[in-house]
């Protein structure tokens, strides 16, 4: 079994969302180590030596204990365009460190900057974050995501994005995509659906 990878914000010394982090910790030890008790990012986290000023993502790598934890410099991804992909990718409720898959379907960006993945019919995620569709009135993001991030899961709690069928053909009745995920806040970065390659 690969290990499993918490990516969580750290700007100026504040860890973001770490309760929505710690539940999907909580999720993975219900679901393949029921006999341990799950890590306690706060404890783990507050227990390090960790930068206090700038933009870090600080990777957690764990299976049924901590392999690493890292802080690297974060700086957004910058893209313009996507290229829609076919994939069959099991989604999930937790990040794998085995993303073959995922980096398979980014292979076939061709000239785009980055993909959107279409699994089962129906938009999913790009290689790297979650998606949300502006519909004029409403942000849609898509009902199952290839990985449920914790930004995402925070979103819906405040009704603020709206989980919903998506397929490519539905594409027209929207005029811009929000791409977010852990690092990345929600509006931070939105491009016209037209910047999406069919």
């Amino acid at each position: 079994m690969y290990p499993f990878i918490e990516s969580i914000k750290l700007l100026d010394g504040v860890f973001y969302r770490l309760a929505l982090h710690q539940e999907r910790v909580n999720t993975v030890f219900k679901e393949h180590y029921a006999s341990k008790a799950a890590i306690d990012l706060h404890q783990l986290l507050h227990s390090q030596a960790f930068p206090t000023k700038g933009l870090y993502k600080c990777r957690v790598v764990f299976s049924n204990t901590v392999e690493l934890i890292e802080f690297v410099p974060y700086t957004p991804k910058t893209f313009n365009s996507l290229q829609l992909v076919q994939a069959d990718i099991e989604p999930s409720l937790y990040k794998s460190a085995n993303r073959s898959l995922l980096d398979d379907a980014y292979a076939k960006r061709a000239t785009a900057d980055d993909v959107l993945i279409v699994n089962r019919g129906l938009l999913t995620d790009t290689w790297f974050a979650n998606i949300a569709l502006w519909n004029g009135s409403e942000w849609h993001t898509p009902q199952t995501p290839l990985i449920a991030g914790v930004q995402r899961a925070d979103l819906i709690a405040q009704g603020r994005i709206i989980p919903t069928n998506i397929s490519p053909a539905m594409l027209p009745n929207y005029q811009q995509i929000c791409i977010f995920n852990a690092l990345m806040e929600f509006g931070e970065k939105t491009l016209s659906v037209k910047s999406i390659l069919i």
